[in-house]
């Protein structure tokens, strides 16, 4: 077999396996993605319980990159404290290479049945089963991926050009390590180029301790790819996580660079096998790893705090501004705290429907595309209220102190909702007249921006009632609810009556108009759940059922 022909194979078998791996993952996330993800917030409670919970959901998807974008993404958000997130990403660097550990012995002849029954699976279960079908369809792709790729090898392990070109690598294990890190970034799985270069040792093309070199390589380039696509660029806080999971590796690879003359051949003293101890090198390498740090997490995590500190910029519009940490430890105070912040959700609510209200009147791009930037302030204010309260330690909150809290959070949740609707419904519905070329009757532009108007209105009444509590302005804003059910009964008979008598800009928009008094009636009823509902629930006014009951 010609020379190119046998690199069309091997970049053949290289993608096998890199194609096994991906369906095995992509099978597990979509069988059991949410609750593995559900389980890992659960278990970030503690460095113990996270270490082991990182172990055990890297060793299931096979992906320490899949679990660092986890939880790179809840400490990013501040749902997870630093110190737990860092003992996750041991524990993940840790699972890895148990899937490593079970493909390094010879089971290649299981691969025809694992595909077997996996097509069986894919093909005639259900959404579960034929999510695990994937599982094992990749696992044997996998297999018989490494199966092809020594059989290819065994011809060329003796060709002198190879051996002269492995033999030149092999004497820099700097650049061993180099090179291992680009194909575990450029692949995306440290697994995979851990499983090549077994199949290398084990064929005598890479001699041991150039084997190890690249498996201290590929755990690195493991580390890379959180810091590219986790966290947030503009807070160097969001970054701690990676950044701190690439350095504590970055010091493990240069500890086993300088330790490798000593550790490799004692490796191959225990284990003879030499894709089995590539296999234990790199588990020992984890561990050791894990051990090292696991005392050292606390200074480890004040460290990074230190050299990336918390940067939000001053002129943020969802920055919170009275969120007084200080004064979580005074109930009463606290939840002053957080009902001024949750004012701002009105005041930033209130101006995406002033400029939805203009939108209507002139159907202008940028201000589309502006209002539509509101609705992620809502949402940043609304995650830090949140946060917040849910901090409060509920043993030092009163009766009085949990009612008002859930008062506050209702607030804050049913205004994010609204601003959701006007986000996603109005501003999108109001987009797509301007993209068709079309425009609502001056009549129908009119009734829609009245009802606007009195949104904001209700806005107004909805904060001072989250301030005051006084029951008649709660009855008012209940009697809006009713008021907007005749409002847009009015509307939509005096649209139907433009339609009948033949309006041709009426009946372009006709659709449209209807979405746009549905939409408007449910951000009232928002408004109105946001603020009157629970206080007059509380006072028993509010009827249990709106049914009559027979007699």
């Amino acid at each position: 077999m010609s020379f190119p022909v046998t690199l069309i194979d091997l970049a053949g078998f290289v993608a096998l396996l890199l194609w096994g791996v991906h369906m095995v993952q992509t099978g597990i996330q979509r069988a059991f993605g949410a609750r593995l993800r559900g389980f890992l917030g659960q278990a970030l409670r503690g460095r113990f319980r996270a270490f082991l919970a990182g172990l055990g959901v890297t060793a299931i998807l096979q992906s320490s990159t899949a679990t660092g974008l986890m939880v790179t993404g809840f400490a990013a958000g501040g749902l997870v404290d630093l110190v737990p997130a860092l003992a996750v990403m041991l524990g993940a660097n840790a699972g890895t290479t148990l899937i490593v550990q079970a493909l390094s012995f010879n089971i290649a002849e299981v691969a025809p049945a694992l595909i077997l029954i996996g097509v069986l699976m894919f093909r005639r279960a259900s959404a579960g089963p034929r999510d695990f079908g994937r599982v094992l369809i990749g696992l044997g792709l996998l297999l018989m991926a490494l199966h092809g790729f020594v059989d290819l090898l065994t011809p060329y392990e003796d060709a002198p050009s190879l051996r002269l070109l492995l033999g030149a690598v092999s004497t820099e294990p700097v650049v061993d390590v180099i090179l291992a890190a680009g194909l575990t970034w450029a692949s995306h799985s440290s697994v995979a180029v851990v499983l090549v270069v077994m199949s290398f040792a084990a064929k005598g093309v890479v001699p041991p301790e150039s084997a190890f070199a690249l498996v201290l390589g590929a755990n690195l380039g493991a580390a890379i790819n959180p810091v590219l696509e986790g966290g947030s660029s503009n807070d160097p806080a969001s970054r701690r996580l990676p950044i701190g999971n690439l350095c504590n590796r970055l010091v493990g690879v240069g500890v086993g660079l300088l330790a490798l003359p000593y550790v490799g051949p004692w490796m191959m003293s225990i284990e003879s096998d030499a894709s089995r101890a590539v296999a234990n090198f790199h588990t020992l390498f984890n561990l050791l790893l894990a051990l090292a740090f696991f005392p050292l997490l606390r200074p480890y995590a004040s460290l990074l705090r230190h050299w990336l500190p918390d940067r939000t910029a001053q002129d943020d519009p969802g920055r919170p501004l009275y969120l007084d940490q200080s004064a979580r430890e005074t109930p009463v105070v606290a939840l002053a705290c957080a009902s001024r912040e949750a004012l701002r959700l009105a005041d930033v609510l209130e101006s995406m429907l002033q400029g939805l209200r203009d939108a209507f009147e002139r159907s202008d791009r940028r201000q589309i595309v502006e209002t539509k930037r509101l609705d992620d302030v809502l949402d940043k204010l609304n995650g830090a209220i949140k946060a917040y309260l849910t901090s409060l330690d509920p043993d030092e909150l009163g009766e009085a102190d949990h009612r008002r809290l859930a008062a506050i959070l209702a607030f804050t949740t049913n205004l994010e909702q609204a601003g959701d609707v006007v986000d996603n419904n109005l501003l999108a519905l109001v987009n797509k007249v301007r993209k068709r070329g079309i425009t609502f009757s001056p009549e129908g532009r009119q009734e829609l921006v009245e009802i606007v108007n009195r949104l904001i209105g209700n806005v107004r009444m909805a904060a001072s009632l989250l301030l005051s509590g006084d029951q008649r302005v709660a009855r008012q804003l209940v009697a809006e609810k009713e008021a907007f059910r005749d409002v847009e009964s009015t509307a939509t008979a005096s649209h139907f009556a433009r339609l009948r008598a033949g309006r041709i800009d009426t009946a372009e928009t006709s659709s449209l108009h209807l979405d746009a008094l549905r939409d408007l009636k449910q951000v009232n009823a928002h408004l109105v759940a946001a603020a009157a509902y629970p206080l007059l629930e509380h006072r028993g006014e509010l009827l249990a059922t709106r049914l009559r009951k027979d007699a």
